[in-house]
């Protein structure tokens, strides 16, 4: 099963889940028919999708980056839904995708795409796209309803498309995707084809994941204390509802320590602003002699941009826009630290020689400019 290899599938799946789906009494309905209730549209217009006769349409006007997504986030889950396709139609579904950025890059998309490849690609019909081909194209594309169901529960990734599998993966043995979020939104996308979807429900698995939020709402700024303030420009960190927002020059530490982490939030800036994040600190920003700065500087030719290890390794520069949240991923482990910023790997890093357990810091650097910060969570590994 060479990269699909899942480390004997058969015998690792509950008898029920090889030979045929569960009921669907404990199914949750996420489309009522009527209305787009539940769910947002997203970087485009109001006309991008619509209802229609019992439907969810995509229109002319959901032209990409334009998506549709679920008001709730989903971890591990099993969903279901109807597509409906008639001649030359491309979309595809999103999962594990993020409130800001790029979906089915920080997160995962199932594509859907009329063209019954002989030979599967990663764009066909049931590619995790753009990366991982289908293990075989199933698609009815003349005017017929398809089923589709995805199964995540990590580190299982399993999709069928018309009762047929199409994808059986391990994930952690997934290099493409083993790094992506396990937890975020649904979406679809339809990319100016009049795409028809309904019948869309899931059951929710239980969680593998602890995370803990760091900051979420105004409360959560008691986990933090000023480390490090100047006194030409004092550092603010303003707790602006779900926003902390960073003025002037200093530093904003948790209270806890981390030494193994992953740490997920979301940045915003204005054009050349200049910030970053400090990791294993002494928790004195940078007048402490322990520390590492991953940068956050959105000009694309600097020494170091947004997602460098100052001092040590420039990143190649993210897909990030001015004035425009984007997320961030930073994990480290051990001599390990790896970087993505708005889905994609901007740095690997495997030689930290400082692996003691120290502070996160938030960075204010440039006074009379700004940054902003929000859904801060971490994860220890």
């Amino acid at each position: 099963m060479d990269r699909r290899d899942f480390l004997g599938t058969a015998a690792a799946l509950p008898l029920t889940l090889q030979q045929q789906a569960p009921g669907e009494a404990d199914f949750k309905p996420l489309f009522d028919g009527k209305s787009l209730a539940g769910w947002i549209i997203t970087e485009g217009p109001e006309s991008a999708f619509y209802v229609d006769k019992g439907d969810i349409v995509s229109s002319a006007s959901s032209g990409y980056p334009a998506w549709l997504r679920s008001t709730a986030e989903y971890e591990n889950f099993d969903f279901r839904c109807e597509f409906f396709i008639r001649g030359w139609m491309d979309g595809g579904v999103y999962f594990h995708a993020p409130e800001h950025g790029r979906p089915g890059a920080v997160g995962k998309q199932l594509k859907i795409f009329h063209q019954q490849d002989k030979e599967p690609r990663s764009n066909s019909m049931g590619s995790i796209f753009p990366l991982i081909a289908p293990t075989k194209v199933v698609v009815k594309n003349q005017g017929e309803w398809n089923d589709l169901r995805i199964l995540a529960d990590w580190p299982r990734l399993l999709v069928w498309v018309n009762g047929e599998s199409v994808q059986d993966l391990n994930v952690e043995n997934t290099p493409e995707l083993k790094t992506r979020p396990r937890s975020g939104y649904l979406g679809l996308s339809g990319l100016s084809y009049p795409l028809h979807f309904r019948n869309l429900r899931i059951r929710e698995l239980p969680s593998k994941e602890t995370w803990e939020e760091l900051y979420r709402q105004p409360t959560d700024i008691e986990q933090w204390s000023v480390s490090e303030s100047s006194r030409q420009a004092p550092a603010r960190f303003l707790p602006l509802g779900a926003v902390i927002r960073a003025e002037g020059a200093g530093h904003l530490a948790t209270k806890k320590q981390y030494r193994d982490f992953e740490l997920q939030l979301y940045v915003r800036g204005p054009r050349e602003h200049n910030g970053g994040i400090l990791i294993r600190s002494e928790g004195k920003g940078l007048s402490g002699s322990r520390y590492y700065e991953i940068q956050i500087h959105n000009v694309e030719e600097a020494h170091y941009p947004t997602g460098s290890l100052y001092f040590f390794k420039r990143s190649v520069y993210p897909r990030i826009a001015d004035d425009t949240w984007f997320p961030m991923q930073i994990r480290a482990q051990g001599p390990l630290l790896m970087v993505r910023v708005n889905g994609d790997t901007v740095l690997d890093y495997d030689r930290l020689e400082n692996v003691d357990a120290g502070h996160i810091e938030l960075q204010a650097h440039q006074p009379g400019s700004w940054l902003e910060f929000k859904r801060i969570r971490v994860k220890e590994l």
